[in-house]
């Protein structure tokens, strides 16, 4: 008998005292029976008893952001339950057997379904079928539950047996509680948790983001013998895989079986009186573009069972740089009773040719066309004269003094012509010595203005270096730190081969490389690109900071405002000009012109260059650091948690060391300037005695001893094993369990968020 074209499941939940259940499932394997356990946002890894039960063994628990998942061994089960062990005692628990076997080998769908209608599911799945060769789809429906939930699902399944190709659709409710009650089993009954009845509104399935491990459970119980599973949801499509291979092909044959998505949004320009909007109505992009959530597409078999699937990512595995696919965001479609004038200005829409092709091609649509523009009269154009072959520097500084000489030197050897500094508040005489450089014609320095205009002291400083003259005859401009170091890999390292490099680019964004302390725990003073030379891998997604990035933009007016991490306010007209490329010379995502302050999977780069980013420097400078505050996040403490997210030693890293012989002839040469050696001499006294004196001080004290502890070394390399949540954190939620002799390489922690915090 043929199998129904749509197969109905459900998902549960519910509460054992204080502990919320999501999902338990059981089953055979040649060596006894697996448990996999996850309980939901909120529990304590500590109420869970490791080791033997009532024939139930625990053998590990994973934190996954707010989820703990248990694994472990059971013996047998007695009708469909199981009996886990904890601290106060005992459950019984209901558990599910895995039906694995009905996605066997087919490439699937894996989806959320919240507004979107029967029409656009159906039109969904039979574009990804014809045109994308998926044979199966997985969608959780996140609907309203009751009438319209049940009314969808028997349309749903109405309306599939036309889709040529579609072998497999299981539909997933969510509904309350599991198969059968929960309730305690042994131990004290005093202390034993008590078995509650879920209420409606606890329904973990129905809140805006869900549980954050939905998407394992839908692995272990479906997806584990799948092909390639791509996870997008019903508004959402691939886009045409043009001349690379097709989305699913290229999943199979990716290097680790992952393959990231990057989406963008997309719009109609008009939806049709009375109709709801379809995938085909959506023609038009914003400009700027609207960058939306990551998705990701895998391999089933090929990712190991300590890979844990997100709706954004999957623990542990990542993709080579030049490994990745698109899709479309169809907005409308994400929001049917909203107007389009309510999701994005109309004035930002532009039609794309490729949109409509999709649109009247493979959807069949025929969708309303935005009327034509007029060239717009008030266009910029690219400038009649060539900006200036001069590059510039704007940047702030409080209490640098050490370290301002060799910065200096160094990127004046590498071609920077101007540098503009703004300080505020200096008390080791960086101004001093500045002044000096000053009066020599080697820079430019200038008080912070940032009391006056009660903006933060680094977005004072760049609105006021716009009517510096530095900055208005510069040909380039960067905005960058002194911890900072821009190390060009192309030709002989200078920025002119740089900027022949990226050819027709006219911004160029640096990624960040982070350099730890290289176990230095004492500050010297010496040459910081001598002696720190360990760093973050190039392929680092966490912390979020690893990637941060820095532009070099041409000063050509087609930005408004200095930005921290790139130019601000791009004047619409002059987008198409922009050529904007990353580190290794490739085309930024469109998307990073409205909000983007760091590289993604799609646009980190290291192959033309690099910025050395020496944020901690030694642990004794680092109190120093931590004592002046930051330029930018003024009201944010530097402790354990920022060393920790900063300081990555996980790898050697000289490539900019070919300039050091000609690096220690030019601070020789300022040095050898009796004015700019005293004032260099009395900063770094003024720093050693800063650092005295906080040594002196309990506290702080502390801090040292935790920042130089043998643990803290040894957490500096290995950054890769953490998720976000132990970055925000900070260190002490690390168990010391992480720390073992036979720790396996795909290792990786995570916990819950911290409360009312976020990262900086």
């Amino acid at each position: 008998m043929a199998e129904p074209a749509v197969l109905r499941r459900s998902l549960g939940a519910a509460r054992i005292g204080g502990l919320r259940v999501l999902e338990a499932l059981c089953w055979r394997t040649p060596v006894g029976r697996a448990l996999r356990v996850y309980f939901g946002t909120g529990v304590r890894p500590d109420k869970l008893a490791m080791g033997d039960g009532d024939g139930v063994r625990l053998d590990n628990l994973l934190t996954v952001g707010a989820n703990v998942i248990a694994t472990g061994r059971t013996a047998d089960e007695v009708d469909g339950v199981v009996t886990v062990p904890f601290l106060s005692g005992s459950v019984e628990m209901a558990v599910t057997p895995p039906e694995t076997a009905l996605f066997e080998g087919l490439d699937t769908l894996l989806a959320q379904r919240h507004l979107e209608p029967v029409s656009v599911v159906t039109e969904w799945l039979a574009y990804h079928v014809a045109e994308h060769g998926l044979q199966a789809a997985l969608i959780v429906d996140r609907g309203p539950p009751g009438a319209e939930r049940e009314g969808f699902a028997q349309e749903l399944t109405a309306s599939v047996f036309s889709i040529a190709g579609l072998r497999r659709l299981v539909l997933v409710d969510a509904s309350l509680p599991l198969g059968r009650p929960l309730r305690p089993a042994l131990g004290d009954p005093a202390t034993a948790p008590r078995a509650k009845t879920p209420k409606a509104e606890a329904d973990p399935w129905r809140a805006p983001l869900g549980e954050p491990v939905l998407y394992d459970i839908l692995k272990w119980r479906f997806l584990a013998r799948a092909g390639a599973v791509i996870a997008i949801d019903p508004c959402e499509l691939l886009r045409p895989a043009g001349d690379d291979p097709p989305v699913v092909q290229a999943v199979h044959m990716s290097h680790t079986g992952f393959l990231p998505l990057a989406g963008m949004g997309i719009y109609p320009w008009r939806v049709r009186n009375g109709k709801l909007p379809s995938l085909g109505d959506h023609i038009c992009r914003s400009v700027p573009p609207a960058a939306v959530a990551r998705r990701w597409g895998v391999a089933a078999k090929r990712c190991g069972p300590g890979h844990v699937w997100m709706p954004g990512m999957i623990a542990g595995l990542a993709a080579p740089q030049d490994e990745g696919a698109f899709y479309d965001r169809c907005m409308a479609a994400a929001f049917p009773r909203s107007e389009v004038a309510e999701l994005v200005r109309k004035g930002d829409l532009v039609e794309d040719a490729e949109l409509f092709r999709r649109a009247t091609g493979p959807l069949k649509a025929r969708p309303v066309r935005p009327p034509e523009r007029p060239a717009p009269a008030a266009a910029v154009p690219a400038p009649a004269v060539a900006p200036s072959g001069r590059t510039a520097i704007v940047t702030c500084m409080k209490n640098e003094g050490p370290f301002i000489l060799e910065w200096l030197a160094y990127h004046r050897m590498i071609g920077v012509d101007d540098v503009l500094v703004y300080t505020n508040d200096c008390t080791d005489g960086t101004d001093r010595l500045l002044d000096i450089l000053q009066a020599r014609g080697l820079v430019q320095r200038r008080d912070n203005p940032f009391r006056e205009t009660g903006a933060k002291p680094q977005h004072a400083a760049l609105a006021a270096a716009r009517v510096e003259e530095a900055v208005a005859r510069a040909g380039w401009i960067i905005c960058m730190d002194v911890d900072e170091f821009i190390n060009v890999h192309a030709g002989q390292g200078h920025l002119s081969d740089l900027y022949s490099a990226a050819g027709d680019a006219n911004m160029i964004s640096l990624t960040w490389r982070l350099f730890g302390n290289s176990d230095h725990d004492h500050f010297e003073d010496g040459l910081v690109t001598e002696r720190f030379t360990r760093c973050a891998p190039q392929l680092i997604r966490r912390p979020h900071q690893a990637w941060g990035i820095k532009t070099l933009f041409q000063n050509l007016g087609y930005f408004r405002r200095l930005g921290i991490h790139r130019p601000l306010d791009v004047q619409r007209e002059a987008i198409p000009n922009i050529r904007w490329v990353n580190g290794s010379g490739r085309p930024m995502p469109p998307t990073m012109l409205k909000t983007g302050w760091r590289s993604g999977i799609d646009s980190y780069g290291y192959d033309l260059v690099t910025l050395n980013h020496y944020s901690v420097r030694s642990a004794e400078s680092y109190l120093v650091k931590r004592d002046r505050g930051r330029v930018n996040h003024v009201m944010r403490d530097q402790g354990e948690a920022y060393w920790f997210r900063m300081n990555n030693n996980a790898e050697e890293e000289r490539s900019i060391q070919r300039h050091l012989p000609g690096l220690r002839d030019a601070v020789a040469a300022l040095m050898a300037d009796p004015e700019i050696a005293a004032a260099h001499a009395d900063s770094v006294q003024a720093h050693e005695a800063r650092i005295a004196a906080l040594m002196a001080d309990p506290d702080y004290r502390r801090l040292y001893d935790s920042l130089s502890s043998e643990r803290m070394k040894k957490l500096s390399r290995m950054h890769r094993h953490f998720g976000m949540n132990v970055f925000l954190n900070g260190p002490g939620v690390i168990p010391d369990r992480v720390f073992a002799p036979d720790l396996p390489p795909d290792f990786f922690f995570n916990t819950a968020p911290p409360d009312g915090s976020a990262a900086d």
